[in-house]
């Protein structure tokens, strides 16, 4: 008995102990987990040097001075990508606000019926065409345009966002035709037929389009113009809707009103400006841009930028003095991103080339019109063949376009051959350096220009980045003969034209674009209906020399 209880004690005991083990076993588990060494690269020391200067902490609390440096940093961020983001807006905006100034109010149609000059302040237009533009206003509800033949054009809202093209890349297909422009947020009835509808984001449009000369003469375009463009207000239930269609009580038929004259202003000879600032009034515009359209119609990734920074749709805008001090800093910060990645691209970009070791350049070849997927290669057998999407937006080269170029379009950058128009850029001469206005260049171009409609070669001032102002008002050289004398080939077939602000000796006047003295420039090469050797670049011209 006595050993039977011994055995029970031991087995107690026993007991006891093991769990006396494991209790200091998880004990011991537990500190060992509590006292888990932290990585270094989770620790923020106390003191860290960074661009913005020495960043103090105590234990990872950042002191008050350094919470206020990286807010005043975050609102700089925030300001700077606002500005390159929607420079676009403020663009579009600036247009409409130009056109306003010299009486082209919404819906009226600005003309240019002797062509665009360099009074005109136009980021990078031409004096080649006949443009024909306005502000089309769909806060009443939908707008019928009538689109003349033989013209070109585009449809953007007012973020630059493309709508539709019209003319010969739209799908009238240079024919004219009926557009029907949707404002958003319509839910009213729509035609069965006879439109071609096209569906805005904004509650105004931008329409720009442009005619060629006929036989080098701008008055027959502007005749065509004149006679055949119609804007006016969408009747619901009129032409293009059936009987059948009524019949289900959803619309109700009607009759289309006699349709009203069209508005046309001039625009040739006018001095005025569509172009945006680069200092603290940028902000202030696209803030006007923003409460006059739908917080809907650009991207949430953007409305939040522009929200951060104090301008929201609905809300007034009223920085106090360091906000200001702030936005005046990245506007010009950001001016500075525009013309580093145009004038200087090869330091971020020198893929944007479009000849090997070459200064002619185009930056929408890398993500197309749309700044995403290069544009689809063009097959023998007439087929597109379009490259996988690439889910990114080529920021860099959106910045570019948009700061020194208007309007977007898939038919800005097409490898068609025979269609639309091809430009090359030049910021730079052979060595590298920017064009200066007080020294003579030289550029060549081979024989066999591959434009079967017309060349032109036009000159820009770096600052405005419109067509430099010189006596001619008219800075180009090009194969036709309006409005400057044209190019004339040499001998061996090639085009040979000198920049300078002195007409060389023997020298003719339409081989010659002249400078001026006191300010820089840079160039556009334009090919209308370009031809296949500009695609597969066995036409090249030379570099801009700098002549002796």
């Amino acid at each position: 008995m006595n050993l039977i209880k011994a055995q029970f004690y031991n087995t107690i005991l026993l007991a006891a102990l093991a769990a006396t083990v494991l209790t200091g076993c998880a004990t011991n588990s537990a500190n060992a987990q509590s006292s888990t060494v932290i990585p270094p690269s989770l620790v923020t020391p106390d003191k860290v040097e960074s661009r913005i200067g020495t960043l103090e902490y105590k234990d990872g609390v950042p002191t008050v001075e350094t919470a206020e440096r990286v807010r005043d940093t975050l609102d700089f961020t925030r300001a700077l990508n606002a500005y390159n983001n929607s420079f676009r807006g403020a663009s579009a905006y600036a247009m409409g606000k130009g056109f306003q100034s010299i009486g082209a109010e919404d819906n009226s149609i600005l003309i240019f019926s002797t062509l665009m000059d360099s009074r005109s302040l136009f980021l990078t237009g031409n004096t080649d065409t006949v443009y024909y533009m306005g502000i089309i206003n769909l806060s009443e509800g939908p707008m019928v345009l009538e689109q003349p033949p033989n013209g070109l054009g585009t449809l953007n809202d007012m973020w630059f966002s493309w709508i539709i093209d019209i003319g010969r890349p739209g799908p009238d297909r240079g024919k004219g035709g009926k557009y029907l422009i949707v404002p958003p947020g319509y839910d009213g009835p729509l035609p069965e037929g006879g439109y071609f509808i096209a569906h805005s984001k904004t509650n105004r449009v931008l329409y720009a389009a442009r005619a060629f000369l006929v036989n080098e003469d701008p008055k027959p375009a502007v005749e065509n113009i004149k006679k055949n463009l119609k804007l006016y207000p969408y009747t619901p239930g009129g032409v293009g809707t059936s009987i059948a269609t009524a019949l289900d009580g959803t619309v109700r038929l009607a009759q289309n009103p006699p349709v009203p004259e069209t508005k046309f202003v001039e625009g040739s000879g006018k001095s005025f400006n569509t172009i945006p600032p680069s200092d603290f009034g940028f902000f202030e515009m696209i803030n006007e841009n923003v409460q006059q359209e739908p917080a809907t119609s650009y991207d949430v990734e953007l409305a939040g930028q522009l929200a951060a920074i104090g301008i929201q749709h609905g809300k007034p805008f009223k920085p106090d003095a360091r906000m200001k001090k702030i936005l005046t800093d990245a506007a010009a910060v950001g001016s500075a991103s525009g013309r580093m990645l145009n004038w200087r691209y090869t330091v971020a970009h020198p893929e944007w080339s479009y000849y090997p070791n070459s200064m002619w350049s185009n930056m929408l070849w890398e993500g197309g019109a749309f700044f995403e997927t290069p544009p689809p290669q063009f097959t023998k057998e007439g087929m597109f063949k379009p490259y996988p999407p690439t889910g990114a937006r080529t920021l860099d080269s959106r910045i570019a376009f948009y700061y020194g170029y208007t309007l977007d379009s898939p038919g800005m950058i097409m490898r068609i051959p025979d269609g639309g128009s091809q430009y090359l850029i030049g910021f730079a001469d052979s060595d590298g350096n920017p064009y200066d206005g007080s020294k003579t260049y030289k550029v060549t171009l081979p024989k066999g220009v591959p434009a079967r409609a017309f060349w032109s070669l036009i000159l820009y001032d770096n600052q405005s980045r419109s067509m430099l102002q010189t006596p001619p008002r008219f800075p180009r050289a090009g194969s036709q003969s309006y409005p400057s004398p044209a190019a004339e080939a040499a001998s061996d077939g090639s085009t040979t034209v000198f920049i300078g602000p002195k007409q060389p000796k023997g020298v003719k006047r339409g081989n010659w674009i002249q400078t001026d003295p006191e300010k820089g420039w840079f160039t556009i090469l334009r090919l209308y209906s370009p031809l296949e050797p500009f695609f597969t670049k066995t036409w090249r011209p030379s570099e801009i020399e700098l002549q002796p």
